[in-house]
């Protein structure tokens, strides 16, 4: 059943985030994927997976002990998976912070094709 085989995928994706294994985890994505992201920008964003991990690396560069957790995940249709996750991590200046992010994932022949992200990007 392809909701099964997605929710494996996506387990594994975090498993391999939190190892930030960034090689492994841009290989879960097609050649060039769809983003929304405000880290990105607004709007639709391509990014192909060496991107992906040159972005992964300076955010771990940032924030060595980025961890994210997973709250739920709510399979949708044939091609979507919507996680609810929290991403925690110590910030340069020392602060720690836990942000609450929602992630719609689409996949297609076993590849990441779309990533969707949204989280409360206002600054304090």
């Amino acid at each position: 059943m392809p909701t099964t085989n997605h929710e494996a995928l996506i387990k594994q994706y975090f498993e391999v985030f939190n190892a930030h294994n960034w090689q492994q985890l841009a290989s879960m994505y097609s050649e060039t994927a769809d983003f929304k992201d405000p880290a990105l920008g607004r709007g639709l964003v391509k990014q192909t997976r060496e991107e992906l991990i040159t972005k992964y690396e300076e955010l771990t560069h940032a924030i060595p002990d980025l961890k994210d957790e997973v709250v739920a995940m709510y399979p949708s249709g044939e091609k979507h998976i919507i996680v609810e996750f929290v991403s925690t991590g110590t910030t340069p200046d020392g602060s720690t912070f836990e942000l609450p992010i929602c992630t719609i994932f689409t996949i297609e022949n076993g590849f990441i094709t779309k990533d969707f992200t949204y989280y409360d990007n206002f600054e304090e």
